[in-house]
């Protein structure tokens, strides 16, 4: 439900009914009530309002489009130097980013095509003083029952390689190194100027306007009940 027009909508009907009793007590008691609370209602609506959209002879009206530059810088500063820092990055790593339970390479290895690896280990044989040998019981075709246990028994290997603690070692000593933290940071950096740049002042306007028009939704509720008690004691003096 809309908390800014249900507001809006109970003030006017205080006020309407305020009018419609006449002159009693009752009545200015609730034309007060009606129209303070009507006016705070407005007034915050229209701050909240004039956040996202441009009023017309309205200075500062239309905020977000209108500094949407701005915005994007302050969200590329909060990403770097906020979260994608190179303590943060560190700090990722050592808690275990690269552990075997975190750092599996399996899917990748199975999907590598090692037939060419095969071929160049027969190409070697075949070019050794083992050739000669091996053409008098069928040459290379003498070898091609080996081509599957070879590259079942590599894929092994090659996993067990990098599940390997000091392998994982290895491996976060490098990309803990200067030049390739740099690296990554730049590419981070890189990906977050890319996505920045595909935004418009609309999309900015709507990204920001998702995050918190469900919050400033009650601006307008406090200000017609806080408008609505300051005329409520506005008509107790007065009376």
């Amino acid at each position: 439900m809309n908390k800014s027009f249900i507001t809006n909508f109970i003030a006017a009907v205080i006020l309407v009914l305020g009018l419609l009793l006449g002159q009693s007590e009752l009545a200015t008691i609730l034309t007060m009530v009606g129209l303070f609370a009507l006016s705070g209602a407005l007034t915050n609506w229209l701050a909240v309002f004039m956040l996202f959209e441009k009023v017309p002879f309205l200075y500062g009206s239309g905020v977000v489009p209108a500094h949407f530059e701005e915005f994007k810088k302050g969200i590329h500063g909060l990403m770097m130097e906020q979260f994608f820092t190179r303590e943060n990055v560190d700090r990722f790593l050592n808690a275990g980013a690269l552990s075997p339970t975190h750092f599996n390479l399996t899917p990748v290895i199975d999907k590598v095509d090692l037939n060419p690896t095969y071929d160049g280990l027969v190409t070697v044989i075949m070019n050794s003083s083992f050739g000669a040998m091996l053409g008098m019981f069928g040459g290379v075709e003498a070898l091609t029952p080996l081509r599957e246990p070879f590259i079942k028994n590599m894929k092994k290997s090659i996993i067990e390689l990098t599940e390997d603690e000091k392998f994982i070692a290895l491996l976060k000593k490098e990309i803990e190194q200067p030049d390739m933290m740099n690296d990554i940071l730049a590419k981070i950096e890189q990906i977050i100027e890319q996505r920045l740049n595909e935004l418009t002042p609309h999309l900015v306007k709507q990204i920001i306007q998702e995050m918190i028009k469900k919050h400033l939704g009650w601006l307008v509720v406090w200000g017609g009940v806080f408008g609505g008690l300051i005329g409520l004691a506005s008509a107790l003096i007065v009376a």
